[in-house]
């Protein structure tokens, strides 16, 4: 169990950037990189990858992002593998942002809140990522949960999915897009935070910057997924990001994870990507 801790979210972010370089290493032990590594598709495989992954990147990465679903995928162990990668990479004094997408209404959405955001949960981590498409207001029980325990929600904006546009792009009576509400959103829950608000959005970095006009100056961190094996390279982040870099959290799994098994190549592609990006953000 976690103490809540001193500061919020948004300030132990903008820290972690600031001193480790803007990155957020992702933990995706799926099929095809547990063969890579020479692990099985078992529980234990799952286990010798994801702790050796935590292991190498925890003290490196700002911030360190498992993807919940497949450790999910192995039931009971598998999500207690989770609980130790988490453990783990926040030990080791990187925030931990777990990539569980969730959202729901009501009750259901304050026991997801109460399951990854309140300190005392033995699930608790710094943040999470959480879907608004049921409506902005249906993700207030997770906001609100994340403020009482200086946590975060990263809420899903512009994703670089094909199938994202039919319900980002879509217009309001107003003529605004849905993602530009989402947006404007996140930028008044964050109204006032300094040195950065704790609820960010997540933008794709192989998005199309002209399909859709949004203000990204949000006050909160972007997480861009995309980077390199899904084909967003520093330039990319560079031209749609150009006027709010200082927020840009790039985040890169099969790229980095790639270079393992070895832990020490496994550090030393989080720290070059993470030098990159920092260029990128100075300018």
């Amino acid at each position: 169990m976690t103490t809540i801790p001193e500061q919020t979210f948004g300030a132990r972010l903008r820290a972690a950037m600031d001193s480790r370089g803007p990155l957020c290493a992702g933990i995706d032990p799926h099929v095809g990189l547990l063969s890579s590594w020479g692990l099985t598709e078992t529980v234990d495989g799952l286990r010798s990858f994801a702790l050796r992954a935590a292991e190498a990147m925890g003290p490196v990465a700002a911030a360190v992002k498992p993807q919940s679903a497949f450790f999910e995928r192995f039931g009971s162990a598998g999500v207690a593998v989770l609980e130790e990668t988490v453990a783990l990479c926040r030990e080791a004094g990187a925030l931990v942002i777990l990539d569980v997408k969730r959202g729901d209404i009501g009750t259901t959405a304050q026991a997801y809140a109460d399951a990854y955001l309140d300190q005392s949960s033995p699930m608790a981590v710094d943040c999470i990522t959480a879907s608004p498409y049921l409506g902005f207001g249906s993700l207030d029980p997770m906001i609100e949960t994340a403020r009482r325990n200086n946590a975060g929600v990263i809420a899903l904006a512009l994703t670089s999915n094909p199938e994202g546009p039919e319900f980002q792009h879509a217009t309001k009576p107003d003529g605004r897009a849905v993602a530009a509400s989402v947006l404007d959103s996140l930028r008044a829950a964050n109204d006032g935070a300094a040195p950065l608000g704790s609820f960010g959005a997540v933008v794709g970095a192989t998005i199309d910057p002209t399909a859709v006009q949004v203000d990204l100056a949000i006050n909160g961190p972007l997480l861009v997924p995309g980077i390199g094996a899904q084909g967003g390279t520093a330039d990319d982040v560079r031209r749609i990001f150009g006027d709010v870099l200082d927020l840009v959290l790039p985040a890169s799994s099969r790229e980095i994870l790639g270079a393992g098994p070895d832990a020490a190549a496994l550090r030393s592609a989080v720290e070059s990507a993470a030098e990159s990006f920092a260029r990128v953000a100075a300018g």
